[in-house]
């Protein structure tokens, strides 16, 4: 598609914006941080939403009836990601979320990766204020300057840790829970919002230098790069079918 302004409002966004920026989950956040029950966006905001209720017992768990959100489901959620740039990538996305449903996310992403040099830290490192004001100016992305600024910060912070000798793809698995007697959820409501390791994650990060990655945040980062499988025990990606 071709990308356009976010219809959201500036208001929606800076209000999940501070909470994380607080290492708070926002106040609008519902019960389950998936793709389908968007942290601040309501059923009504995302069309394909599921409701954070009984699941029927056919069809994913989320992304029915659009190709993109259905290919994000079968090919990405919930599936181990590692590497520099990839785990950059959907940290600063989950990020630029709050507040927003994340099929606007994913729209979107095409003209993020443009913006921000394929999310090459190295490079988002050295942005300067007139990249800011590019950024700002691209109607392709999500412009909130709370969260370009945090994603510019962010790979500075990671550029640092490199310099120590470390990677985010070490400091995020370390945080995965032991799931070995882990029982898939049965519907949304059966999916948290927050966990230990969640609030464990944000708080490394926020040692790091890191901003905008409250608990919240951390646990929707945590499914995207597979640290954690929330698809419901219904979802053919769990059946095999």
């Amino acid at each position: 598609m071709t990308p356009t302004a976010d219809p959201a409002g500036a208001s929606s966004e800076q209000a999940g914006a501070s909470a994380e920026q607080a290492g708070e989950s926002p106040t609008t956040a519902t019960p389950a941080p998936s793709p389908a029950v968007d942290r601040g966006a309501s059923a009504d905001d995302d069309p394909l939403a599921t409701p954070a209720g009984p699941t029927p017992l056919t069809g994913r768990c989320f992304g029915d009836g659009d190709p993109l959100y259905e290919r994000y489901h079968d090919e990405e959620w919930g599936r181990p990601v590692h590497g520099e740039h990839a785990l950059f990538e959907r940290l600063a996305l989950e990020g630029f979320q709050s507040g927003l449903a994340w099929i606007t996310i994913l729209r979107k992403r095409p003209a993020f990766r443009e913006a921000f040099a394929g999310f090459d830290p190295e490079v988002v490192a050295e942005f300067g204020d007139d990249d800011v004001a590019r950024l700002m100016a691209d109607a392709g992305i999500v412009r909130n300057r709370a969260k370009i600024e945090a994603t510019i910060a962010n790979a500075r912070a990671l550029r640092d840790l490199h310099a120590q000798g470390r990677t985010l793809d070490e400091v995020l698995w370390s945080h995965a829970p032991d799931r070995s007697d882990h029982v898939r959820p049965a519907t949304w409501v059966d999916v948290p919002a927050v966990t230990p390791e969640s609030r464990a994650l944000a708080r490394e990060l926020k040692t790091l230098r890191f901003r905008f990655v409250g608990p919240t945040t951390a646990y929707a980062a945590m499914q995207a790069c597979g640290l954690v499988d929330d698809h419901l025990a219904t979802c053919p990606s769990v059946r095999g079918s």
